[in-house]
């Protein structure tokens, strides 16, 4: 499959993590479980600016931008821990997806891509360590979620950039 081929089904990918990552906050937020429900709000939302940064590579690359549909999250859920996992194997798959990515570009010499993919592997390696924290926390915690929620009040107050320094220009501008 070409680079830009490639590229436009990782769109998908990431709309898709967006829209899971919706439905799990939908959950929390249901359950009145704030700084859990924020949280995959705004996971929900940087995923929707890789997407959106994947478009905009390709348009500054003159490729064409073809966006597929995704398919419906996964919206019931066991208990409190079930969601987080969820997160956790997405974060390690979508991690693959760009491994292979990286891959193709490499393989087709569009050492452009290439580069462009580095800054998504190192914030996915962020992803799967904090992602990996947060279920070890949650686990720990499924009796008395009331800590789960103190824990993310901690991590995140004063939080930087979710895009990070060095992130791509994301097309219509970063949420």
């Amino acid at each position: 499959m070409a680079f830009g081929d490639a590229l436009n089904a990782q769109i998908g990918q990431e709309f898709g993590a967006s829209q899971q990552y919706v439905a799990i906050a939908v959950s929390y937020d249901a359950q009145t479980l704030p700084q859990l429900a924020a949280h995959f709000y705004r996971q929900a939302v940087e995923e929707r600016n890789h997407a959106m940064m994947m478009v905009q590579y390709l348009l500054d690359a003159d490729l064409p931008v073809a966006i597929p549909g995704v398919a419906a999250p996964q919206v019931a859920f066991a208990d409190v821990v079930e969601p987080v996992q969820l997160a956790l194997d997405q974060e390690r798959r979508v991690t693959a997806q760009i491994t292979e990515l990286v891959r193709g570009a490499r393989e087709d010499g569009d050492f452009v891509g290439e580069q462009f993919l580095h800054w998504f592997l190192q914030e996915q390696r962020e992803e799967i360590s904090s992602m990996s924290a947060l279920l070890q926390v949650v686990e720990r915690s499924r009796d008395n979620v009331m800590l789960i929620e103190d824990y993310l009040a901690r991590e995140s107050s004063g939080a930087a950039n979710p895009l990070g320094t060095g992130a791509p220009p994301a097309a219509g501008g970063a949420l």
